[in-house]
Formats: structure tokens, C-alpha cells, sequence
């Protein structure tokens, strides 16, 4: 059921990028999606890792989440380009993460990646370990409250 489901998803992103519907793009569409399927299979990552399928409607209360705080954060780092005095205070801080798996992991770090003001700069599978750079002290203490972290293991999960 994956493998089709992943199928379909190639498929109706390559229909959503061509905005053509004839029989040939749709038969080539159809033709590509299922070799692209095969050859994941072939190199294994098309398995539970690698396309995840059962985090999907955690990712739906999950993605809003983070999409409002990446604008917050933008905002903020804003704030900051805007001002004359450029009050950034750069430092690195150590992260520790709750989660489990490499795919959550990948998910936080990610995260804080996609968050202005902050990058994933080196993670530890093995220490459940994340190096960040902050733009600002403020930035760095966000991350201090835990709340993304039981958030993405939410996510994990699906445990509260």
C-alpha cells in the first residue's frame, strides 16, 4: 500500500507541476511515478523510514505549528536587520533531544534549521545531541523551554 501511495503522490505532483492533462503527460507521468517507485524499492528508501506515511495526520496539527513559528521568528529576526544597532549577540548552544528514531531527530533539527534565527549545525544520533547557532540570546532561549522538542516527540510518537 505504500509503494501505491507513493505512486500516486509522484504522480499527482508531476500532473500539479506540468498543469498539462493530456493522455501522453499523464501516461509519462504515470510511467515515471512507477520507475521512480521501483528504483526506491531497489535502493531501499522507499520503506517505513523512508516515506514515513503513518506521520501524516500527526504532521497536520504538527506543520501549522511550526509554520507559525517560523513567522514569529521571522518577524523577530526582522526586528533585528531593521534596527541601526544591529543588537545580535551570536552563540552556540547545546540542544538535547527527547526523540527516538532518526526520523524524528532529523525532524527537530530540521526544524530549528527552518526556524529564522537558528541552524542546526552539527547533530549526534548517538547522544540525542543538537549544536545550534542562535542569531541572539533571546533566539537561544527559546529553544531553552523545551516546547519544540515535546512537540516534534508528539509528533514521533503521537504520545502526549
Amino acid at each position: 500500500m505504500r509503494l501505491i501511495i507513493i505512486a500516486v503522490a509522484l504522480l499527482a505532483y508531476w500532473l500539479l507541476l506540468s498543469g498539462h492533462y493530456t493522455p501522453w503527460l499523464i501516461g509519462a507521468g504515470l510511467v515515471c511515478a512507477v520507475a521512480i517507485v521501483a528504483f526506491g524499492v531497489r535502493m531501499g528508501f522507499a520503506d517505513e523510514e523512508g516515506f514515513p506515511i503513518g506521520l501524516v495526520p500527526r504532521g497536520l496539527v504538527y506543520w501549522p505549528w511550526l509554520g507559525l513559528e517560523i513567522v514569529k521568528s521571522a518577524l523577530d529576526v526582522t526586528k533585528l536587520i531593521v534596527n541601526p544597532k544591529l543588537p545580535i549577540s551570536p552563540k552556540m548552544i547545546r540542544v538535547d533531544a527527547s526523540q527516538k528514531s532518526a526520523v524524528g531527530l532529523t525532524t527537530y533539527a530540521n526544524s530549528i534549521t527552518l526556524t529564522p534565527g537558528t541552524i542546526s549545525v552539527e547533530v549526534s544520533e548517538r547522544s540525542r545531541v543538537i549544536w545550534v547557532h542562535a542569531i541572539t540570546a533571546g533566539t537561544a532561549a527559546g529553544l531553552d523551554d523545551g516546547e519544540m522538542d515535546r512537540r516534534v516527540t508528539r509528533f514521533e510518537t503521537g504520545q502526549r
